[in-house]
């Protein structure tokens, strides 16, 4: 590894899970190799199968190199354990991804053949099949290749992709194999589908919100979102419908979440009061801000005019309006606010957390080494309406949501699997 690159940080829902990954005749699989690589180093343990064309364009060395494990083709049928090879690898698999999945493969599936180890296998699997769609522009199009991915999907099997894009052959269109970041996206959704939160609504915010001054010019803060995009990631996960309200984020979004663009505090505000009903939960990691311009300038405020006198006006508590609607109405079982503090970091959010009617609330000191905005760890301290109070170690952003969402679950009252 060139010390440019970066591993991929240990994935908690990957951890320990077994991947079976099918890889077939496409030019796409050097990605697939890729794919093997990062879903390795995230903490996943990937089982490999190569049809024979799959072996003409990546081979079978290149997979044990980057997963450390055995990898499986066409010739280990024909093996002393070829007669039982698939219904193994099917029964300790807890995810089958074909990935690329060439138009012959899907016609396999589609109509039950079984002329090979990965067919063979897509049979035997009682886990979930998700399957990544790679060919020429046009091809994926075709009246045959919808019929059987629509047959497919009626059986319940999932599609990640295909991609638009640009094709070997230099024709562009609909046809490439989704990038091995988004797939893993993709595998995490396959992997917790049935996971506590299924059925549960969770809307979570994220970013700074951004206040006009004039027709240019903002109010903000230096929120990046990442700890909204991370409890989005957390709670989908663990199988939640999530919807994710960001202003300004330059992140990805999480694949699966519904995502709302805001830009202001009013924006957010209307977006959020929309969203709760009927929700189940509300995180409110988004740094909204506490003032903005009362007159903005419609038009740009030139620097020859002289330094402009600028009042502030209070924004709207997004937090205390969904509290108080949800004391007349209910819904809504838990309602979790953040508070980043420079000082009296636990009297200042105890505060906030009894003021607006929070059930937990999540302090963090912005003064911390390595902690708060645009940083990718975070220093915490989780406080509950009962006044217990967790004080949790550095961390990164992802480990905080897991432990956020944890306690989310809890004052859910759903039952977590020991797993």
């Amino acid at each position: 590894m060139r010390e440019t690159e970066t591993r991929l940080a240990p994935i908690p829902i990957l951890r320990g899970r077994r991947i079976l990954l099918g890889v077939t005749g496409s030019i796409a699989a050097y990605k697939a190799a890729d794919l093997a690589s990062k879903l390795t180093q995230a903490g996943a343990q990937v089982d490999v199968m190569l049809s024979r064309a799959a072996e003409q364009f990546v081979s079978p060395l290149t997979f044990r190199s980057v997963t450390g494990g055995l990898v499986h083709g066409e010739d280990d049928l024909w093996g002393e354990q070829g007669h039982v090879l698939h219904v193994e690898l099917a029964q300790r698999a807890d995810l089958l991804l074909i990935a690329p999945a060439t138009a012959n493969t899907l016609a396999k599936l589609a109509h039950g053949l079984a002329d090979g180890l990965i067919p063979l296998a897509a049979l035997a699997v009682q886990c979930p099949l998700l399957v990544a769609p790679a060919m020429d522009a046009g091809m994926y199009q075709h009246p045959a290749v919808q019929a059987n991915v629509e047959l497919l999907r009626q059986r319940g099997v999932r599609f990640a992709g295909p991609d638009l894009g640009r094709m070997a052959s230099g024709l562009q269109g609909l046809g490439r194999l989704v990038e091995p970041e988004h797939l893993i996206g993709h595998i995490r959704l396959a992997l917790g589908a049935e996971g506590p939160l299924r059925g549960r609504k969770v809307v979570v915010t994220a970013g700074g919100t951004q206040e006009a001054v004039d027709a240019v010019r903002v109010l903000t803060n230096r929120s990046s979102g990442k700890q909204g995009y991370a409890l989005a990631q957390a709670a989908l996960d663990r199988g939640a419908d999530v919807l994710l309200i960001s202003a300004p984020a330059t992140l990805p979004v999480p694949v699966g979440a519904q995502l709302v663009h805001v830009t202001s505090a009013d924006e957010m505000q209307a977006a959020v009061m929309e969203a709760v009903a009927g929700a189940d939960a509300l995180l409110m990691a988004a740094a909204v801000a506490d003032f903005r311009p009362a007159r903005p300038s419609e038009a740009k405020l030139k620097k020859a005019d002289g330094v402009p006198e600028i009042e502030l006006e209070a924004t709207i508590d997004i937090l205390k309006a969904v509290a108080e609607q949800r004391q007349k109405k209910g819904g809504l079982a838990v309602l979790v606010g953040f508070a980043a503090e420079s000082e009296a970091l636990e009297a200042n959010a105890s505060r906030k957390l009894t003021e607006k009617g929070l059930d937990l609330i999540v302090a963090n000191d912005i003064t911390a080494d390595r902690a708060g905005f645009e940083a990718d760890t975070n220093l915490v301290t989780l406080i509950e309406a009962d006044g217990s109070l967790q004080q949790l170690p550095l961390m990164s952003k992802v480990e905080v949501a897991e432990r956020v969402l944890e306690r989310v679950e809890d004052l859910l009252g759903v039952t977590r699997s020991g797993g």
